[in-house]
This record gives C-alpha cells, structure tokens and sequence, in this order.
C-alpha cells in the first residue's frame, strides 16, 4: 500500500514538472532574455544609435521613433539595411530577437 502511494506522488511530481515546463518561459529566463539583449545592444547597436536609441550615427535610424513592426526589425536586424550590417550571421535568432526587444523598448510613445 505504501508503495502504491509513493507512486502515486512520483506521478502527480512528475506531471506537474511537465506542466510548469511547457506553460513557457519562466520569469528568470525571460528576464535573461531581456538582459541578453541590452547587453548585445550596448555591443553591438550603441555606437550608431545611441544609448537612447536616438543618436543617428552614419545614417543609423532613430529607433525612439520607429514605426516599424517586430517582425520588420527582425528582418533588418538580420539581413541589414541601407548602411547598417545584417547580425543574421553572428547572432542566433534567439538574440536577435532578444536584441529587438530591448530596441522597442527605447521607442518614445506607441505600442511595443
């Protein structure tokens, strides 16, 4: 009977941990992702467009009044455009998205 029991709290453990793994990303992952991404744009992106997204450096768009969508700046974070390289090989897609992110976090007004 004990045995029974044991078993039956291994499974209950067993699917919660299941649960809780497949409702997404917890807190901490997101806010590593988060991190990720500031860090790569302090590398990678401050430079040309400032550290408030508005410096305009070399023709560097002005990102605090970006009107573009995520999945535009994805694509020119990746493959670049005008004068401004593409990351599509040197950043995974994970921190490109990350890296996107943090970019809209520093738009002026509007939805994210």
């Amino acid at each position: 009977m004990a045995m029974k029991k044991l078993m039956l709290v291994v499974l209950i453990t067993l699917v919660a941990l299941l649960a809780c793994s497949a409702a997404g990303s917890s807190p901490m992952e997101q806010q590593d992702s988060a991190a990720q991404g500031e860090a790569i744009y302090k590398m990678q992106c401050v430079m040309c467009h400032g550290r408030k997204g508005n410096l305009n450096v070399g023709g560097a768009k002005d990102l605090t009044a970006s009107a573009i969508s995520t999945e535009e700046m994805i694509a020119v974070v990746t493959q670049g455009k005008g004068t401004m390289v593409g990351f599509g090989s040197t950043l995974t897609k994970q921190q490109i998205e990350a890296v996107v992110a943090h970019a809209r976090t520093l738009r002026a007004a509007g939805p994210p």
